[in-house]
């Protein structure tokens, strides 16, 4: 899905704009200051760019887990969830990145290369969680909701086969419920989720990892017994 914005209504306004100030003897460069004043009253809440670039790291840890998939011995069920997964929430990642750039705000380092160690792993989102504030809600923790610890991760690394298949969807409905618990919390913050394209990513992130979650408990549902508690 995309979230680009629409440039060149901006572009034409602010022609329009200059074209009516000539006509009553303002300036252009007066006419472009008066029409960007409401915009820089219209800047993102503080919560906005929390969820923004909490959610990179939250969505960054889900890349890593689901590109473990086809080395760790995968179904054909979770092979193709991981794949949806992974390419879904990179292009959410872009759009998200592009969101903080165009409002010169700070970008997470969001590296997910399954190759680094779990040890690696744990460092660098220790560096990206440095990079955050709080989101709304947690007080001082630095560790998004749902998000795996350390030694969730190493035990997920270490499965093969079936057993990485209920981990996975054991701990991937985990980090999705919290993705939701995320949004709610933008949600409930006074003033936040005023900007377009925040409501509109927020809606479909709550939208699609519920429909996920019940995807993903439907699967685990339908493994057999001995392989249904991680």
């Amino acid at each position: 899905m995309s979230y680009s914005q629409p440039r060149g209504f901006a572009a034409g306004l602010l022609s329009a704009l200059a074209l009516a100030a000539s006509s009553v003897g303002l300036r252009p460069a007066a006419a472009v200051a008066q029409a960007a004043a409401p915009a820089a009253a219209d800047r993102p809440s503080d919560a906005d760019r929390q969820f923004m670039t909490g959610m990179i790291v939250h969505h960054a840890q889900a890349i890593l887990m689901a590109g473990w998939a086809p080395s760790h011995g995968a179904g054909p069920s979770v092979l193709e969830l991981c794949e949806r997964i992974g390419i879904s929430q990179r292009d959410e990642i872009a759009a998200m990145t592009r969101w903080l750039r165009e409002r010169g705000l700070e970008v997470p380092d969001a590296d997910t290369s399954a190759s680094r160690r779990v040890a690696g792993l744990d460092r660098g989102m220790a560096g990206m969680s440095r990079q955050m504030p709080a989101m709304p809600g947690m007080g001082g923790s630095m560790m998004m909701p749902g998000m795996l610890g350390g030694a969730q991760l190493a035990r997920l690394d270490s499965a093969r086969g079936p057993a990485f298949d209920r981990l996975f969807l054991t701990f991937m409905i985990q980090h999705h419920q919290g993705a939701l618990t995320m949004v709610a919390q933008l949600m409930n913050e006074p003033g936040a989720g005023q900007d377009g394209l925040v409501f509109q990513f927020a809606t479909d992130v709550n939208a699609d990892q519920t429909a996920e979650i019940d995807r993903m408990n439907r699967m685990l549902a339908a493994m057999p017994p001995a392989q249904r508690s991680p």
